[in-house]
């Protein structure tokens, strides 16, 4: 599994433009079954997104693709969990 943290950066101001772009890429993420969970990180720093059931370098390209990401309104640092312990209401991560 993978935490994504997508970072305000310098183009932060060009976000509303780029919104509808943005959550349509959140929604393909949900419809393809990668997104397991996305907020917004605070105070008002950017967000994060839990991902499951894809490899890294997937997950790499499909940010890359992420509106925000290629207007430069945020940077993408990924993380990978190799999970070893779950509550039993996660246990799915654990395949």
């Amino acid at each position: 599994m993978f935490i994504v943290l997508l970072k305000f950066s310098e183009n932060k101001g060009q976000a509303g433009r780029l919104m509808e772009g943005h959550k349509e890429w959140i929604k393909r993420g949900f419809d393809d079954g990668v997104f397991l969970l996305v907020g917004s990180l605070q105070p008002n720093s950017g967000g994060g997104i839990v991902v499951h059931n894809t490899s890294l370098s997937d997950l790499q390209s499909r940010v890359n693709d992420d509106p925000f990401v290629v207007e430069n309104v945020v940077s993408a640092e990924v993380i990978e969990i190799a999970p070893s312990r779950t509550d039993e209401r996660l246990a799915f991560l654990l395949d």
